[in-house]
């Protein structure tokens, strides 16, 4: 691998890297701590859209994780920030929670079900067969599909749990339209988020416990990519990828001495 630039900035996945199903894993503490004592620059990103940063940061404070809401990059703003550039002022039919809906009123949004310029799909703890089935006729009167992110499950201390990215399919096969996904492993969740903390992908590195999302979509923005196995990784599936990361590591403990 060619000589990389030393890291100056870094982004890392939440869940399966710094909690998994509300515990924080061995380490992050100490990775955070000494990321805000260097000062430099640093996002916790999520593909999460139901809470807001400020929800986020009280979460993970009741766990002992000390991440400012500055720090805090969601596929919710990735989405809010892409669609405040393509279409400034717009309106949109929105399926999920606060972290969504919020964001998107941030940017001037108006949210609408009469002729809205996009179905916005995010994720909810309840989703109504009644709203998807009004943004399937939306849809099919000419609105523009924009899901969150693609994640077709996500985790519960129960097992699996249908996410977004299983919604969208059920949309996409009512109306023949395909979402375009603002969040991990779209490349653009990453670039907007360097920017959002005014880094260079060249000096930057993200860290996850994907490789679907978390490594493609650093490996993507050009930047080094380290994979933890504490999420849904195992170590024997890395070979399965046609792509790998920078470096495979047990844990975020063994990166704390890298900052």
């Amino acid at each position: 691998m060619a000589d990389r630039k030393p890291i100056e900035s870094w982004l890392t996945d939440m869940d399966g890297v710094l909690i998994h199903e509300g515990v924080p894993i061995p380490g992050a503490d100490a990775f955070l701590k000494k990321l805000r004592e260097s000062g430099r620059p640093f996002l916790v990103l999520t593909n999460n859209s139901i809470y807001t940063p400020r929800d986020l940061h009280a979460r993970l404070r009741r766990m002992g994780l000390d991440v400012p809401i500055d720090n805090i990059w969601t596929s919710a703003l990735a989405t809010a920030q892409f669609l405040g550039d393509q279409r400034p002022g717009g309106t949109a039919y929105v399926i999920g929670e606060a972290g969504l809906t919020t964001a998107l009123h941030d940017i001037g949004y108006v949210l609408t079900d009469h002729e809205p310029d996009y179905v916005v799909l995010g994720e909810t703890r309840t989703y109504s067969f009644e709203a998807m089935t009004k943004a399937v006729r939306l849809i099919n009167d000419g609105a523009r599909f924009i899901c969150t992110n693609p994640d077709e499950t996500g985790p519960s201390t129960e097992g699996p749990l249908p996410a977004t990215g299983a919604v969208a399919a059920l949309i996409t096969k009512a109306t023949g339209k395909q979402p375009y996904f603002a969040g991990k492993p779209n490349p653009l969740m990453m670039r907007t988020g360097l920017n959002a903390i005014g880094a260079h992908s060249e000096t930057s590195a993200m860290i996850g416990d994907r490789m679907d999302t978390d490594v493609l979509a650093g490996m993507e923005a050009g930047m080094q990519t380290f994979l933890v196995l504490t999420g849904l990784t195992r170590p024997e599936q890395v070979e399965n990828f046609p792509y790998r990361p920078s470096q495979v590591v047990d844990s975020i403990a063994d990166l704390v001495d890298r900052i």
